[in-house]
């Protein structure tokens, strides 16, 4: 899954690319709603930029997996809900998932009601091509599921596996469209074609794109659920926090997964009575990502001393505004919470505190040098680093500047560099840069936190992309086999034996050094549409962007009705 978009300041009230004003002139805003009249359209927004045209589902950077409207067209096996992540799907496309008890065999029944948008009927056939489509091309395998056979019989469908997916089952029935294969098996680059025409099982099609919008309407006929009450989706990307908000405070858009600083007074404000903000917390976490290819970064020691420096008590209170990504205070990485349960005993009440002095040793006991301001590395050469993040993602940009001052602290020159999402994703990827802030991939379990950070199986030759993780091209075959260990594991205490491993190789060697936790929140107005989660009833994530929007929208009713 992909974590989040993260967004933020620049240009306010611009929109990305079509330079219209983000006010009630919007062409997105609910004009008939403000004139007492039914409400058939929700306007979703994302703070991204500009967006290129590309629906493609496996295309992590398309506009369909930016602003979260692929979910909208394309459906997965089950519905997982990342709020709660320790329950199991909830059967969708799939109408039973019977898992065996060593995880490493699915057996599946393929509802029978379910059609493509052009008419045709889905089958177990279009199930069966799509994970085989994905088991042979490793650009499309971006969880790395080590699939062994895919077969139909009927409406029935049997996936094994060569390893246990206890850890990677929501990802294979959750995370994964199902797409068509009458039409599919006719593309011939699945992993780059932009899919201009998309064609799926949800219940709404593409109706326009353009830099301005991109308008989804709903099926007229043959959704095998109720049709939505939402007749159009209309999403803009918008080209940073401060357009996004003014868009929010104004009723231009109407949802969104945005950071506002002082949100109460900037959004909630505005209108009290409809404006709301949920944000429940994951097993998920963000962080400084470093490429341990450049040295003097390849050193643990070096890693360690920067990890000690890192204030994230002002990252979470000036970065992002008390409320956004909660502190980590474990230095196992894990979030408060959500992770307590999973600290081994040796780092049990063991946190984080800024330890200048002990960093400075550390780095001189290692053979590192202070000439004066400036740490110089074993050879003798200044340790500098280059801190990268997109210019609109104002609580990265934020940390970023915290960061860079901690590092000053201990003699290491940063600089920051502001590049556009698609290149610095493309960067990331390709494992072309210095440091960046990143989140993890989050599961039921911390597994995936670990494995975004660590898996060797996730490595990538330095220019390869690496789309699911081992940003930072981490080497170490004791973590690999401790993550193949827990997701292997027949027993608990077989789980907890290789997490304390996982555990001990994170605090000791720090690839990533963890910030904030993360949230599937969001900024919503109940004003044209009710029926959104809360606390008391969390039935899905509240980020646009994630698969279980669809249950959302699928929820939505009007407010007058």
């Amino acid at each position: 899954m992909q974590r989040r978009q993260l967004f933020a300041v620049a240009l306010a009230g611009v929109l990305a690319g079509g330079g219209l004003a983000a006010c009630g002139d919007s062409p997105n805003a609910n004009k008939n709603a403000a004139n007492g009249a039914k409400t058939d359209f929700l306007s979703i927004g994302m703070p991204n930029g500009t967006v290129t045209e590309n629906n493609n589902p496996f295309v992590g950077t398309s506009a369909g997996a930016s602003l979260g409207y692929k979910w909208m067209i394309y459906e997965p096996l089950g519905m997982w809900n990342n709020v709660k992540p320790s329950e199991p799907p909830a059967p969708w496309l799939a109408s039973k998932i019977t898992w065996s008890p060593d995880w490493k065999t699915v057996d599946l029944e393929i509802r029978t009601d379910a059609t493509w948008s052009d008419g045709q009927k889905l089958t177990a056939e279009d199930v069966v091509f799509t994970h085989t489509m994905i088991k042979n091309n490793k650009a499309l395998n971006t969880f790395a599921i080590p699939y062994d056979t895919i077969t139909a019989d009927g409406d029935k469908v049997k996936m094994t596996f060569k390893t246990s997916q206890f850890t990677t089952q929501h990802k294979v029935i959750s995370q994964i469209p199902i797409v068509p294969k009458h039409i599919w098996e006719k593309i011939s680059d699945p992993a780059t074609d932009p899919i201009k025409e998309p064609v799926g099982s949800g219940p709404y099609t593409l109706k326009t794109f353009s830099q301005q919008g991109i308008t989804l309407s709903v099926r007229e006929s043959g959704y095998w659920q109720p049709a939505p009450a939402v007749k159009e989706l209309r999403y803009t990307s918008y080209a940073d926090n401060n357009a996004q908000t003014t868009a929010l405070a104004t009723g231009a858009s109407e949802w969104s997964f945005v950071f506002i600083p002082s949100y109460e007074q900037t959004f909630i404000s505005k209108d009290p009575a409809n404006y709301k903000m949920w944000a429940p917390g994951v097993l998920g976490i963000h962080g400084l990502y470093i490429n341990t290819t450049q040295k003097p970064f390849d050193d643990p020691k070096l890693r360690q001393a920067m990890n000690m420096v890192v204030n994230r008590a002002d990252i979470f209170t000036q970065a992002e505004a008390g409320y956004f990504h909660p502190e980590i205070k474990s230095i196992t990485g894990l979030p408060e919470g959500a992770g307590d349960a999973y600290i081994a005993d040796e780092y049990k009440g063991k946190t984080f505190s800024v330890d200048v002095a002990g960093a400075k040793k550390l780095l001189t006991d290692s053979g590192y040098t202070l000439d004066g301001t400036t740490l110089k590395d074993k050879s003798g050469k200044p340790v500098t680093i280059k801190l990268s993040d997109p210019a609109p993602w104002s609580d990265y940009q934020t940390t970023l500047e915290i960061i860079k001052s901690n590092f000053a602290e201990i003699g290491i020159a940063a600089t920051v560099e502001k590049p556009n999402q698609n290149v610095w994703d493309q960067n990331v990827q390709k494992g072309d840069f210095g440091a960046v802030v990143r989140w993890t991939n989050g599961g039921s379990t911390p597994f995936d936190i670990y494995q975004t950070v660590m898996d060797g199986d996730l490595y990538k030759p330095l220019g390869e992309l690496a789309q699911q993780g081992n940003f930072g091209r981490f080497q170490s075959p004791e973590a690999t086999a401790a993550l193949k260990a827990y997701s292997g594991a027949a027993d608990d205490a077989a789980r907890a034996t290789a997490l304390a491993t996982l555990q001990k190789i994170f605090v000791e060697q720090a690839p990533m050094l963890p910030i904030g936790a993360d949230n599937v929140g969001g900024a919503y107005s109940t004003k044209n549409w009710v029926g959104w989660p809360s606390d008391a009833d969390p039935y899905a994530p509240l980020q646009p962007t994630q698969a279980g929007a669809l249950a959302v929208v699928l929820r939505l009713k009007p407010a007058n009705s």
